[in-house]
């Protein structure tokens, strides 16, 4: 049986040898991809003793082959033929470097995830299409705009890890769709970031997607349908991959230099701490909030800590909080029913449930807020 993620974590390395011996980056990681879809034909009936050995050696081939089809660089071939003596450049780890690469400012966000699922991730372009919901045609075309943009970027140029960690975050927040579990791919890239780089932010993004991944069992019904915090099974929670999100938040806690992703791991940890809703400390949900907003000044955090300081000090205080908050803010319109909801104005709770599932960003969330509008509507006429 073919060990499909021994593949893809050799990615990185592999490519990584080829561009250190001379290969563009373009040119390696289509390499390297041919050498993994001959890998999936190949290894069914039995791996190789050194599995990186064989794909380094199966790219270069590939590598080669196409050189010698370019009869115009034949010159170059000359010098390429002989391939290079083992040494430190084939142990060399340049897997930091290809996630800096692949993360570079000048490409767009959806570029950014689909090179880095690509060239560090080994998934396909027709797994990467499927997972965004898009043809995989316009899927290669995004993958080929973005190698032309860093086609110039030397290797060992140094990257920008704040970069690197949204790119992630946004491969995370996809979830899961085709065949590829986005939040699980994330999770595996986060570790292989984490395991070169002893960054305390990496280290809390590691925590803060292994907490919310934890929840992820008792997120939706079995109609599909959204389960909101307050109302699911903490049961279902899978308490092995909190404890290791809440080692991993500690660890990098305890070197003080606090980030935002750490005090949103913080804040989940809080969450995944309590056994049940009612037991939830939100007096220091609040506090991390706070810091939350001095780190960043978002006014998504701004919205969501509205809403913490109504469970905290009570519904009104935290309407006088959301009151300070951009009202044309996604998902404005829904804190401000839940904490109608909470003040016991149902009328005006109702009627904003009703005003939020229309500017929805999804189907499901439309869902869920339309079910609340109706469910108060009905508390209203009994």
């Amino acid at each position: 049986m073919i060990d499909e993620l021994l593949l893809r974590e050799l990615t990185p390395a592999v490519t990584g040898v080829l561009v250190r011996r001379g290969v563009d980056f373009a040119t390696a990681e289509d390499a390297v991809q041919e050498a993994l879809l001959q890998a999936t034909r190949t290894w069914a009936e039995q791996q190789p003793a050194d599995p990186k050995g064989w794909l380094v050696t199966v790219a270069w081939r590939k590598f080669l082959d196409a050189h010698r089809a370019e009869t115009s660089r034949r010159h170059r071939e000359e010098r390429v033929e002989t391939e290079p003596p083992p040494g430190p450049t084939e142990s060399a780890d340049d897997t930091l470097a290809l996630f800096f690469l692949c993360a570079h400012p000048s490409l767009t966000p959806a570029s950014a995830v689909a090179l880095t699922l690509r060239a560090v991730g080994g998934l396909t372009t027709r797994q990467i299409a499927a997972a965004y919901l898009v043809p995989e045609a316009t899927m290669a075309q995004r993958i080929s705009r973005a190698k032309r943009t860093v086609a110039d970027v030397r290797f060992d140029q140094p990257g920008d890890p704040a970069t690197v960690l949204r790119v992630l975050y946004l491969v995370f927040n996809e979830g899961y769709t085709g065949d590829v579990d986005l939040a699980a791919e994330a999770i595996r890239l986060a570790r292989q970031l984490a395991s070169v780089t002893r960054d305390e932010e990496t280290a809390g993004l590691l925590a803060l997607m292994l907490l919310h991944h934890a929840r992820r069992p008792a997120r939706t019904r079995d109609d599909g349908s959204l389960v909101p915090l307050a109302g699911q099974d903490r049961s279902r929670w899978d308490t092995a991959l909190i404890a290791e999100g809440v080692a991993i938040l500690q660890a990098a806690l305890a070197r003080d230099r606090l980030g935002e992703y750490q005090a949103q791991a913080a804040i989940a940890a809080l969450h995944a701490d309590a056994p049940r809703a009612e037991e939830t400390d939100w007096a220091q949900i609040v506090g991390w909030y706070d810091e939350l907003l001095r780190l960043t000044g978002s006014p998504v955090v701004a919205l969501n800590r509205a809403v913490a300081v109504g469970e905290a000090d009570g519904p009104s205080a935290g309407l006088a909080a959301l009151a300070e908050v951009d009202p044309g803010l996604p998902r404005h319109t829904a804190a401000s029913a839940y904490l109608h909801e909470k003040a016991g104005d149902l009328p005006v709770a109702a009627r904003l449930y009703a005003d939020a599932a229309r500017s929805a960003p999804n189907l499901a969330e439309r869902r869920h807020l339309t079910r609340q509008a109706a469910r108060i509507s009905q508390q209203i006429s009994r």
